[in-house]
């Protein structure tokens, strides 16, 4: 039994106005209760489903914050419960744990803020305000610590909006300053693309950033890989010829994410231009204007494969999946696309194939629509979400004295996140030291 937000403000007001706890007089007869008040903090537990309540009686009238007894007693921090060294419960006591553990007493310290609990099964919690406050299970405290902490919300660009939402970094910058690394992947986070300019003209510069974040990830082709024109080429990228849009490795069930590429060498010829299209926002217009065959793309699997040999390495890889991919709640997670690399095999239903055929097809010409052109030069790094950019090549003409070639490699999302939230804290520990 969860108080409403209403609730839960007018007993506030009760509490300051009259003295007590003013909750006994809004919960059923039936409810338990154990409360402590002090003159600044009280704490008390309410019903069968034990929520304890905790409320700060000081002018700031902050709602009463609500923990269910069983999850207090899940995190109590305890030697005995919780490994300070890795910061995690233990984790032996869940091999019985008692889900109907009951709060026998509860109090408070309000010189050091802090609320005692004396559980049922004889053992005993101490819980601080500022623990809790982080932890309160008001909607509005949860929802902001995903949006702190959790992943940054992304948001679309069409190609006329390209050249505002478009962030350069100096490498050096990235390199050596941690604010400005920090804003690098904030970026890349948001926006799904980022360029770094004046990078050394090495071939370790791709390996060096990613372990500026935390370290590469090594695929089939190795970790890093050299994107140039090779006669008997096994990988289509690594011909001259134009390299229409795609996202890499879409055959792989966790695909890399972060895309990283150096440019090395950049043709001299006309060609060699750089196409990049946001897949997120195709996929808005496709619900929008087309929910049919935006429901076909988001919930058909497509057999996606890669077979062939590199470096003297045989492989084949398969992954199943929609073109896109949702969550739980409907928000994008991956885009796959790449000619090439969807299968022959196509393991749907004979009366689906057909208006596949036709959801994908305008799903490619919108994105090639939106497709926005640039040509890097020898230095930058382009830098974009893997998940959800399509990104290609214009064709150009490759001769012993004419060369493009750059040097790319992945990092996954899950270390950039990481490092992000490293970052956050240890830049905001800074601040709060001067």
């Amino acid at each position: 039994m969860f108080l409403t937000r209403q609730a839960l403000q007018q007993l506030t007001r009760n509490l300051k106005s009259k003295g007590g706890n003013p909750l006994n007089r809004h919960l059923s007869a039936k409810a338990q209760e154990v409360s402590r008040e002090g003159d600044n903090l009280s704490a008390s537990v309410h019903g069968s489903e034990q929520i304890v309540v905790v409320q700060e009686n000081d002018l700031t009238q902050a709602p009463a914050m609500q923990f269910p007894g069983i999850w207090l007693r899940d995190n109590c921090l305890c030697d005995q419960c919780f490994h300070k060294d890795s910061l995690s419960r233990k984790p032996m006591r869940w091999t019985n744990f008692d889900c109907d553990v009951k709060v026998e007493q509860i109090s408070v310290d309000e010189k050091k803020n802090q609320i005692h609990i004396n559980w049922s099964d004889n053992h005993q919690s101490t819980f601080s305000l500022d623990w809790l406050k982080e932890r309160n299970f008001s909607k509005e405290n949860r929802e902001q610590f995903l949006k702190d902490w959790y992943r940054p919300q992304t948001q679309t660009w069409s190609k006329e909006e390209f050249s505002k939402i478009l962030k350069t970094f100096e490498f050096k910058d990235i390199m050596e300053k941690d604010e400005v690394l920090k804003d690098w992947l904030d970026t890349l986070a948001v926006w799904g693309v980022s360029m770094l300019k004046n990078a050394p003209l090495d071939i370790g510069v791709v390996k060096t950033i990613c372990n500026r974040v935390g370290f590469i990830r090594k695929t089939t082709y190795g970790e890093e890989f050299s994107v140039i024109s090779r006669p008997g080429a096994k990988n289509y990228s690594y011909l001259a010829a134009p390299l229409p849009l795609h996202t890499d490795l879409p055959y792989y069930e966790y695909k890399p994410s972060v895309t990283i590429l150096h440019t090395l060498e950049q043709s001299q010829s006309e060609g060699g231009w750089n196409l990049l299209t946001d897949g997120f926002n195709i996929a808005n217009q496709l619900k929008e204007k087309q929910p049919e065959y935006f429901k076909i793309l988001s919930e058909t699997l497509v057999d996606w494969s890669d077979i062939g040999q590199d470096a003297g390495v045989s492989f084949h890889n398969m992954w199943r999946a929609p073109v896109i991919n949702l969550d739980r709640d409907g928000q994008y997670v991956r885009i796959n696309h790449s000619v090439p690399q969807r299968d022959t095999h196509f393991n749907v239903d004979v009366d689906k194939v057909v208006p596949w055929y036709r959801a994908n097809a305008l799903f490619v010409r919108w994105a090639h629509e939106q497709a926005v052109t640039f040509k890097t030069q020898p230095g930058d790094v382009l830098t974009f979400n893997n998940l959800r950019m399509l990104h290609g090549r214009t064709g150009y003409d490759d001769t012993q004295n004419n060369v493009r070639h750059i040097v790319g490699g992945f990092v996954d999302w899950d270390i950039v996140y990481s490092k992000m939230r490293v970052l956050k804290k240890s830049l905001e520990e800074k601040t709060s030291e001067k």
